[in-house]
């Protein structure tokens, strides 16, 4: 609890540091290198709090910066323990700049470090956090998707480099007006000292990556003859530890240059002894830098010549990272009223779009400002309004297994058996063991001439920890090979699926939910969705006869349906109250 009595994160911490002429580089402002010192330490003093014990970095997700920070303003760093697994945590970090004349401030950046709590004589299992507050509650829930993410960070980004087809356009340049990559190329030596180390006598984190951001910015410099400016970090991952007295070489060069950015390579050795031959690879990352001129405008930068061979390599790997980035950044990093209803499918964004697909769902989950609307039959209706969007949540209890209702309600091919808005289905591609693509036709309703279709991207989680919902996540996707024909009218859903919990959990909630963005007036909506649920509970109280006469011992579970959809779409294919009862009914027969 703070000093007013208001709630407080117990693994909350927070420092403000007043930016002086030693903190800055050549423009007079903030080092990049000085502010990720500064944002590890931070996060490690919120890890050890939670810990209880020494912590190291293992990973720093990508960061975007926003904004820099000029000499004689404060940088505002807060950091809490987002959720805890076995030995490791996910730390947010929110950084602020503060004017102290003008009291003006600006977000400067907004990161998620992963650290492992370490003791030399026992293994470490960390506590379970309790989220509190709505942004908690999100934050937890979403925590084991993004850890999901980079668990396959690596095997996904060699997947993608070998599977992106990028034009090279090396010939065609102008060969006088390009510089060779090999006049970029820097190599620096680092002794680690006490100063450089933590109290295990490890080498902080964030004094690697402020010598990473040294080298990279003197590679770019190299490039462009001028004072670049760091935009953006792709994921920091320490692959091992280095200790005082270790010799660290740090090696970066510019591996391709675009119009108005350019990327830098950077790896780091250790060895122990100047005699020793093998050298430790501790970490490599790339960083996206521009030039901007007098008006913070990026400048026009000249054209990279790579070396044969790796060089070749390297400038062809950067140019599908940087797509990958784009594709990364815009749906896992945008908001969700910006969104557009279907995304195109491609290799390069398939990772991040069934990452999009879950966390949209968990996040509308983790909303406390709901409104009870109605209840029919144990079972209850909310609404939600937020600017554009409405939202309907329903919620009940029903006695099935687990696992045999997650199978059934994540396989899109058995609903046309159970569930009567599903005309067909057909499975498009199988993506890997949990999300899959199918194309869905909806019988015709109402007075509509024609069927409505939907290409929809499936993606299912199990749960991660106990507490966690089994989860199944729909979303519109595009497919060249299944445009819109005069057949069907072609709808489209944002964010749509099932999430249950086994009753009695800490976190249950047993709740449907529509969530419908649009400009047209949310009433006529409201209304049909209300006459349908009505209808669809009148059935509820034989269900529940049903399960009274079964001998069989079952758990309780308690469902949630959330769907998000065009207010002018119509969206009850994805949230049928039938689910619900043909589960209970398919499941006990």
């Amino acid at each position: 609890m703070g000093d007013s009595g208001e709630y407080r994160n117990p693994t909350e911490v927070q420092m403000s540091q007043l930016v002086l002429p030693c903190h800055t580089n050549q423009r007079g402002e903030l080092s990049v290198g000085q502010l990720l010192k500064w944002i590890d330490t931070t996060a490690c003093l919120s890890a050890e709090r939670h810990a209880g014990c020494p912590c190291v970095t293992a990973s720093m997700d990508d960061i975007y910066f926003e904004h820099t920070i000029s000499v004689g303003q404060v940088v505002n760093i807060k950091a809490k323990v987002n959720r805890a697994f076995n030995s490791s945590m996910e730390v947010g970090i929110q950084v602020a700049s503060e004017d102290l004349c003008s009291e003006k401030q600006w977000t400067v950046c907004k990161a998620l470090a992963t650290f492992v709590a370490h003791r030399e004589l026992s293994k470490v299992k960390l506590k379970q956090t309790t989220p509190r507050t709505e942004e908690e509650k999100t934050e937890h829930s979403v925590a084991a998707e993004r850890r999901r993410m980079r668990l396959l960070y690596a095997d996904t980004m060699k997947d993608l480099l070998a599977n992106c087809v990028i034009q090279d356009d090396l010939e065609s340049r102008d060969c006088s007006c390009m510089v060779p990559a090999e006049k970029t190329r820097v190599e620096s030596v680092e002794l680690v000292l006490p100063p450089h180390a933590n109290h295990q006598g490890n080498t902080f984190g964030g004094q690697i990556m402020a010598w990473m951001e040294n080298v990279a910015t003197i590679a770019a410099s190299r490039l462009c003859r001028a004072h670049p400016t760091l935009k953006a970090i792709e994921m920091f991952h320490f692959r091992g530890p280095s200790q005082v007295g270790d010799r660290l070489v740090l090696k970066a060069i510019v591996n391709n240059a675009f119009k108005h950015s350019m990327e830098v390579g950077v790896c780091v050795e250790a060895y122990r002894q100047e005699a020793e031959s093998h050298r430790r690879h501790i970490n490599s990352a790339f960083m996206t830098f521009v030039v901007l001129d007098a008006d913070d405008q990026p400048r026009t930068l000249p054209w990279i010549r790579p070396q044969p061979g790796d060089g070749e390599r390297r400038y062809r790997e950067a140019s599908a990272r940087k797509k990958i980035r784009l594709d990364r950044k815009y749906i896992v990093s945008c908001k969700q009223a910006e969104m557009p209803l279907s995304v195109p499918w491609d290799p390069s964004n398939q990772v991040y779009l069934s990452y999009n697909n879950v966390s949209s769902l968990k996040m509308l989950v983790a909303k406390d400002n709901w409104v009870l609307s109605s209840e029919i039959n144990q079972v209850r209706l909310y609404t939600l309004e937020e600017d554009k969007f409405l939202s309907f949540h329903m919620e009940m209890l029903v006695h099935v297994d687990a696992t045999q209702a997650f199978l059934l309600l994540s396989d899109l091919l058995r609903r046309p058996e159970w569930d009567k808005h599903y005309r067909s289905v057909e499975l498009v591609q199988q993506v890997d063991e949990d999300d899959a693509i199918y194309h869905v036709i909806s019988p015709v309703l109402g007075g509509d001439a024609k069927p409505q279709d939907f290409v929809i991207l499936a993606s299912r989680r199990k749960p991660c920890d106990h507490g966690d919902p089994y989860v199944i996540a729909l979303r519109s996707v595009t497919l060249p090979t299944h445009p819109e024909t005069p057949a069907y009218r072609r709808g489209e859903t944002l964010c749509s699926g099932f999430c249950f919990w086994r009753e009695g959990d800490q976190l249950t909630k047993d709740h449907g939910i529509v969530w419908a963005r649009g400009r047209t007036g949310s009433a006529p909506l409201k209304k049909d969705f209300f006459l349908f649920f009505s209808s669809s509970s009148k059935s509820y109280p034989f269900i529940e006869e049903r399960l009274e006469n079964t001998e069989k011992q079952e758990e309780k579970y308690s469902i949630h349906i959330s769907i998000r959809v065009h207010i002018s779409m119509y969206f009850l294919p994805f949230l049928s109250m039938h689910a619900f009862y043909a589960v209970e009914t398919t499941l006990h027969l």
